[in-house]
């Protein structure tokens, strides 16, 4: 069983807690009370139930969890919940027919809810918060499904950079990583995908690069809890950052 199979699994809702598991424990027909208080709470203002040191299988999960809620709630950004925004998340992240019923059930009940998405950004931001390439990742992966449809709306555009805030990373981050989603390669700016300014030194442009080529390896980003589903969009993000360094590389004869 992938781990979209996980998501609605039996336990999966108290395995969460906080207002993800108060959603998926709904979706599940089992809407606990400590899960209803738990999404009250954080939807008036308090803060969501920490999450400890949970094994890479249980972030994996709520990796996924998140995203597949956070998706619904972009999907209804633009004031449009298109079929090609459904369909491309089935794809873009590889479910199983077997297990599309389970991610569905969690996409509707998120889109039906009438509360916001801050709580559930909350959430996996502070599980996530050492981590950063992997909410980076989940970032990538809502410019993804945006994309669906041809472009990103505005609306669509300052969703997920709100989500981005709230997840804990700066501006120049989200800079970043809507540079290698928004623009195609030839279009986009290599100093900008690096995060980095034009007039960075060439020691520490090769220093930038590492950083960033050890941060976002696939193995490592799977360790902290990304998906193995996702491993491809991790290796596409990888080969990225590459060629924006092998960009500058050229420009300044770096060997």
């Amino acid at each position: 069983m992938s781990v979209w199979g996980k998501v609605l699994g039996a336990g999966a809702g108290f395995a969460l807690g906080g207002p993800l598991g108060a959603l998926v424990g709904a979706a599940a027909g089992h809407y606990i009370a400590k899960f209803r208080a738990n999404a009250l709470s954080a939807e008036q203002g308090g803060r969501p139930s920490s999450v400890g040191h949970e094994s890479q299988q249980a972030r994996q999960v709520i990796f996924a969890t998140a995203l597949v809620v956070l998706a619904a709630k972009l999907a209804k950004a633009d004031g449009v919940v298109s079929r090609e925004e459904i369909e491309k998340f089935k794809t873009i992240f590889n479910i199983p027919d077997s297990e599309i019923k389970a991610v569905g059930a969690i996409f509707d009940q998120a889109k039906e809810t009438t509360g916001g998405f801050e709580p559930y950004a909350e959430q996996v931001g502070q599980l996530f918060q050492s981590t950063p390439a992997v909410l980076e990742n989940l970032i990538g992966s809502l410019f993804e499904i945006a994309k669906s449809d041809g472009w990103v709306h505005d609306a669509e555009f300052q969703y997920i950079e709100r989500v981005a805030q709230i997840c804990g990373l700066d501006s120049k981050t989200f800079a970043r990583v809507s540079e290698h989603y928004v623009h195609e390669d030839s279009d986009r700016d290599p100093y900008i995908v690096l995060g980095i300014a034009s007039d960075t030194s060439n020691l520490e442009v090769k220093a930038r690069y590492r950083e960033l080529a050890v941060q976002n390896h696939p193995d490592k980003l799977i360790a902290s809890g990304m998906p193995d589903e996702l491993v491809q969009k991790a290796t596409e993000k990888l080969a990225v950052i590459n060629s924006a360094y092998e960009k500058v590389c050229a420009q300044r004869n770096i060997k």
